[in-house]
């Protein structure tokens, strides 16, 4: 036993050593482990949802488990042991599922089979003698005191050495894994380690890397690369529809290609019927005119732009906004509130502006056709032609018309006019030697005739037997650009933005002739710096504007010539949570003399997700009061200017109103989904105004100028969020207080919904079918008084609310060609009786502008977009 007993000490003392050996090598391994633990960011290009998983599950495969990538900044974030994978065996893996890298590509077949939403424009791989072959640092070595803020200017840099600012470039620190976004300078800030490196690319540009050893500012130029360069603007993938840049201290809502084609968009005045920041509604039920409201106040007080040019204003403004075919629209910048003393002084609730199609980067060929149930065609051709690395042309021509005729309500008068427009656009580029320049010609000539469904303008134009309405409008505009950048200061520049117009309108209404002429020359001339540094940077210039009015209107004529020369200056200061616009232009009417807009643009950010912007401005326009208020023209309503105070024009002083503004927007992340809630509060104070006065009299409208207090308060709550999956939901409620002075009473300001509640919900499927719905309430309208009238013609005070629904599905071939179809007004909701004395037009009581809901029923739609890069 004795000797059992010894051999069981000496057994369980070599267990004992056995186990301190195994202990020892355990903790030794573990401790290597993570000696040769690494984190790294790797670039990997993809375009969706579908392939975040794709990727990161292909690391996974590997035996690797913490595996990140972010769609936005297209980095993978990577933490394996380097003992066991290597940085290139990742690469690989990843680019053997089909997505490219820096170093390593997917094959052609493996790329073309991905789903059609995961196509992104390849990654080509460029001369990397100049690129920096450091290992990128690794997250555990961050020393706080090692953290640094730099700033600098991203340009692009043509084969002809010409230098220019280039905006929205991604500029990635791979040492902390921020990332910033150039401003419209090119100019950024970027919290970074030092030393550190820099990934910056845009599309159309060679991806470059650049070393940071200090904080002095950096000037980096990128390469333009033909294989890489975009043609119009490429959506791809879960891309923000709409979204609110959170590096613009101002609130402008970027709305892209991607927006547009959820519905068919046939004009601009259909381009925001997804958006729940603008009304569209008819002008009236016999013309077809679609107008546009923001902040709750009609769009003559929105300032319309095309590229920056004044091309829909004055007599225009109210027909303009169909004048350009959606299908021509490459984006629209939505801005609420004070715009930019650059662009002028008109912007009162806010300012529009539409880019067109760029001949340089825009599809060889573009078709697009389209058709509804009511008869109503739609055709375009665009083609385009890069001559060479300096000269391109684009020409771009569209046609649409209604030829059948349609009263689905039964009450003698066309739903819709017939008749067709024509419009075609030449435009040429140049860009070389530091010069930009490009003219464009357009021409547009619009007729229709509307009216009871049984009238012949040949037989019934001069007589009572049948009441018609027939416009015939043309316009003739060519516009240019020529700026300069300074090769040897890529932060300067300077530019000059001009346009000559002509506008003609001869229409008539019942009895009622009119006939409008407007031709127009404006020049505006920029030029841009900076104040030592970037974070100061600066706008001047002047500007000039002519425009010669000759109006008739039945037998009283209405001439007047404007001339506004002007000089402005706009500061921008731009910290790390704070930026700042101020801005001042001084303008010379020739009959109302000098005037002041001073504006001003705050944003404070929070987080890099939380910002609140403030925002306030004065505007100041001449109304034109027959052209923008045209829907009254299919009335028996006579026209009386009240108390003229001057012998110019309509005799009435022009109007000026201040506009404040907030607006709050909280980026989130939830269930590893993208989400975001905007909160907008806008006022606008008019201290000058032209009273339209629709309850004066059913028999009249009434302009007089404003006398007391006219205000409209604006609350808007919006949420974005992709709850699953390749889905988008928007989710919106707007409030609105719009009151003015009429004789008087202070009262609502007829025919607008105080409340609008609106769902837009989008979903792709990883074959390239989208769904797209949109439903919306809109509150009770108030409506202009007819007590007066007798009962059988008297409306009552409010209309009722209503929801809309419209609903669109389209189907995507091999990225060349579109198929969609759709339904407008899905709940056949239709306002009853929208003209009042339908059966006598000639009466006294006749009124076609009392339009508070939908005229049309419920419309099939299908169209298709055919393009060739």
């Amino acid at each position: 036993m004795a000797e059992l007993f010894a051999f069981s000490r000496i057994n369980q003392h070599n267990m004992n050593k056995y186990l301190l050996l195994v202990l020892s090598l355990v903790i030794s391994l573990s401790a290597h482990a993570q000696k040769n633990k690494k984190t790294e960011s790797i670039k990997v290009f993809g375009a969706c949802g579908d392939c975040k998983e794709r990727i990161e599950n292909a690391v996974h495969e590997l035996g690797i488990k913490k595996a990140n990538w972010d769609e936005q900044t297209q980095l993978l974030t990577v933490s394996y042991d380097s003992l066991r994978f290597s940085r290139k065996q990742i690469e690989q893996k990843v680019a053997s599922v089909g997505h490219d890298t820096y170093d390593f590509q997917a094959t052609d077949e493996v790329y073309e089979n991905l789903p059609g939403c995961c196509h992104y424009d390849r990654y080509q791989q460029a001369d990397t003698t100049n690129k920096s072959q450091d290992t990128p640092m690794t997250l555990e070595s961050i020393d706080p005191a090692s953290k640094h803020k730099i700033a600098g200017v991203v340009m692009g840099k043509d084969k002809n050495g010409k230098h220019y600012p280039l905006s929205f470039a991604i500029v990635h620190s791979l040492g902390l894994n921020e990332t910033a976004i150039t401003d419209s300078l090119g100019a950024f800030i970027l919290a970074t380690l030092m030393p550190d490196q820099l990934i910056i690319n845009h599309f159309g540009f060679n991806t470059d890397t650049v070393s940071v050893q200090n904080t002095e500012a950096l000037h980096i130029l990128l390469q333009e690369s033909a294989a890489q360069k975009v043609s119009g603007v490429v959506v791809r993938g879960r891309n923000e529809s709409t979204h609110i840049s959170s590096l613009s201290t101002v609130n402008t809502l970027n709305i892209g290609s991607k927006e547009l084609k959820k519905a068919a968009c046939c004009n601009l005045s259909e381009s925001f019927e997804t958006s729940p920041s603008v009304d569209v509604t008819y002008s009236d039920a016999v013309t077809g005119i679609k107008q546009i409201e923001l902040l709750g106040l009609s769009g003559k007080y929105t300032q319309l732009l095309t590229e920056n040019t004044p091309e829909i204003k004055g007599l225009a403004g109210a027909f303009g906004l169909t004048f350009i075919p959606g299908t021509w629209i490459e984006g629209i910048q939505l801005t609420k509130g004070a715009g930019s003393v650059v662009n002028g002084y008109e912007s009162i609730a806010g300012q529009i502006n539409v880019e067109e199609i760029k001949s340089d980067r825009s599809d060889r060929l573009f078709v697009n056709a389209y058709g509804n149930e009511q008869g109503r065609a739609e055709g375009t051709v665009n083609l385009s032609h890069k001559f060479d690395d300096n000269w391109s042309t684009a020409l771009l021509a569209h046609a649409n018309g209604v030829m059948i005729k349609n009263d689905h309500n039964h009450d003698g008068f066309l739903d819709m006019p017939i008749g067709r427009q024509f419009n075609v656009l030449s435009r040429w580029e140049y860009q070389g030697n530091g010069i930009h320049a490009q003219i464009a010609l357009k021409a547009m000539n619009d007729k229709r005739q509307g009216g009871q469904f049984d009238f012949d303008p040949e037989t019934d134009r001069l007589s009572s037997t049948r009441y018609g309405v027939g416009m015939d409008v043309e316009q003739y505009l060519l516009t240019g650009k020529l700026g300069y950048t300074f090769a040897d200061k890529d932060y300067k520049s300077i530019g000059f933005i001009y346009s000559l117009g002509q506008y003609n309108n001869s229409s008539y209404y019942g009895h009622n002739n009119y006939n409008g002429r407007q031709t127009s020359v404006y020049g505006n001339l920029i030029y841009q710096s900076i104040i030592s540094s970037t974070t100061h940077k600066f706008r001047t210039g002047l500007s000039f504007s002519n425009e010669n009015y000759k109006e008739n209107f039945n037998l009283a004529q209405y001439d007047r010539v404007e001339i506004v020369p002007g000089a402005f200056f706009e500061y921008t200061l731009t910290l790390d949570k704070f930026s700042a616009i101020a801005g001042i232009r001084e303008d010379y009417h020739n009959q109302f003399g000098f005037f002041t807009t001073p504006r001003l643009h705050l944003k404070y950010d929070f987080t890099k997700n939380t910002n609140l912007r403030f925002s306030t401005g004065s505007g100041f326009r001449v109304s034109n009061i027959f052209a923008e208020n045209a829907g009254v023209f299919a009335s028996s309503r006579a026209y009386s200017i009240q108390n003229p105070s001057n012998n110019y024009g309509y005799g009435l002083n022009p109007e000026k109103a201040w506009n404040y503004g907030l607006n709050f927007v909280h980026n989130f992340t939830l269930n590893q989904q993208k989400g975001s809630i905007g909160i907008d509060l806008y006022r606008t104070d008019f201290q000058d105004q032209v009273v339209t006065d629709l309850d004066a009299s059913p028999q009249q409208v009434v302009f007089y100028n404003l006398q007391g207090k006219s205000y409209s308060n604006s609350i808007q709550a919006e949420l974005n969020y992709q709850p699953i999956k390749r889905m988008d939901v928007r989710l919106a409620y707007r409030w609105l207080d719009v009151q003015s002075n009429y004789a008087g009473v202070m009262r609502e300001k007829p025919l607008v919904a105080r409340d609008r509640a609106f769902i837009n919900i989008g979903y792709e499927t990883g074959n390239s079918w989208k769904f797209d719905f949109t439903t919306q309430w809109i509150g009770k309208k108030r409506l202009p008084v007819t007590s007066s009238n007798p009962i059988a013609y008297q409306l009552a005070d409010y209309s009722p609310s209503y929801f809309q629904m419209n609903g669109q599905i389209t189907k995507q071939f091999k990225k060349v060609l579109d198929v969609y179809v759709g339904v407008e007004n899905l709940t056949n909701y239709t306002q009853e009786h929208p003209i009042l004395a339908a059966g006598n037009p000639y009466s006294p009581y006749f009124d076609g502008s009392m339009v508070w809901g939908p005229i049309n029923g419920r419309m099939v739609y299908a169209g298709l977009r055919y393009s060739i890069k």
